[in-house]
């Protein structure tokens, strides 16, 4: 079975995990898609053209160009292909490619942008494009149960077989799991170490960090490590450069580094207010399943779909309201023997619930593929309610 990856940004180094998971479950790979970064990719692959983040006009004009010539910029395998088109716009690209060559369509649906939702017309409108572009969708992939409950269901997209592909990193079964207390951290009798990872988008996570650690010198230490969004966030450098308990280490081999980097900090800072109350509230993101599985704590805001998750497994630290004060309630409520506490509880947590094995790679990849029906787990999972409204 060949699959047709068509990528929105093949520089998201999330696109390469999931040609990873693909090919783990015994398919041929190949991957077309647009750039917005620089530097050679991890491999090669057909560059449809550029676009840029959060310029959606700009985006659907590299659409428009792309679409006469996508069935030449990737020629029909030897074989039976499965296309799968992650986002909306790249959707659009496989629905023309399936459409020309008789092939299933899926439909990977990981984020919804802002200007999806609402009841304005440019809101109904790509809505109307993705309900008819979905019809043609043998299978929808989510990261999430909430895109489904909160989304999809909500604003009467097609019923479309529903996939959960959770975003867990891949197995390592010999490697051990932390359970040490970070070095220099609060069980050691030094300031709460929380650590910030990943993709950094969230201009209020990098100011009330900020603010927190400044109101309280000394008893916070906040390490940020990934990628920061400089068009979100501008004054990312001069914010970090002015706070001594503040630091940025820089970007971060994954998954290599990440018993690593977890091993740093007490907590995991999982409070994301990107897209308040719409898909930051809905997400389970990439560094819930890292942390936990590092040794981690989880940090998480009530009302979210991640503090759905965490209260399920029975551990972390809630923060109440996004307000400063209560911030700054729920991590100094914390001290040596609760964060103990809280860490033995994150290490009770199923390594199956937190980490891809080979056989899950499998299973899913043969149910996007159609070779076998969706597992009845995720079916379910998505089938249950969600966060409340």
């Amino acid at each position: 079975m060949h699959v047709t990856y068509l990528a929105h940004d093949l520089d998201d180094p999330a696109i390469w995990r999931r040609v990873e998971m693909l090919r783990r479950g015994g398919v041929t790979v190949r991957v077309a898609g647009f750039r917005r970064g620089q530097g050679p990719l991890p491999e090669p692959a057909t560059v449809l053209g550029r676009t840029a983040n959060g310029r959606m006009v700009q985006r659907v004009r590299a659409i428009l160009a792309a679409w006469p010539r996508v069935a030449r910029a990737v020629p029909a395998p030897d074989g039976p292909e499965v296309i799968l088109a992650r986002n909306l716009e790249m959707l659009a690209l496989g629905a023309r490619l399936a459409r020309v060559r008789k092939a299933r369509l899926v439909y990977e649906l990981l984020d919804i942008h802002g200007m999806m939702l609402g009841q304005g017309a440019v809101a109904r409108a790509l809505r109307r494009v993705e309900a008819a572009l979905m019809r043609r969708a043998g299978l929808v992939v989510l990261s999430s149960p909430a895109f489904a409950a909160r989304y999809l269901g909500p604003h009467g997209q097609p019923e479309v077989p529903a996939l959960l592909v959770e975003n867990k990193p891949f197995a390592r079964p010999q490697a051990p799991r932390n359970a040490a207390p970070a070095p220099g951290g609060l069980e050691e009798g030094g300031p709460l170490v929380i650590g910030w990872f990943g993709m950094l988008r969230c201009r209020w996570s990098l100011g009330m960090l900020d603010q927190l650690t400044r109101a309280m010198p000394g008893r916070f230490k906040v390490v940020l490590r990934g990628r920061p969004a400089l068009d979100v966030m501008n004054n990312f450098h001069a914010v970090i450069e002015s706070n001594p308990d503040l630091s940025f280490l820089g970007p971060y081999d994954w998954p290599g580094d990440l018993p690593e980097i977890y091993a740093q900090v007490d907590v995991a800072w999982l409070i994301d207010r990107y897209q308040a109350g719409q898909n930051s509230d809905w997400l389970l993101p990439n560094r819930l399943y890292e942390g936990c599985l590092n040794g981690a704590v989880p940090v998480m805001l009530e009302g979210t779909e991640v503090a759905r998750r965490v209260a399920a497994w029975g551990c972390g630290v809630s923060v109440a309201v996004p307000e400063p004060e209560a911030v700054a309630a729920a991590l100094s409520a914390l001290d040596g023997a609760g964060l103990a506490r809280c860490r033995a509880a994150v290490a009770a947590i199923p390594r199956t619930a937190l980490e891809m094995d080979e056989a899950e790679c499998r299973r899913l990849t043969a149910a996007i593929c159609g070779t076998a029906a969706v597992p009845l787990a995720e079916a379910a999972a998505l089938a249950a309610p969600a966060l409340a409204p």
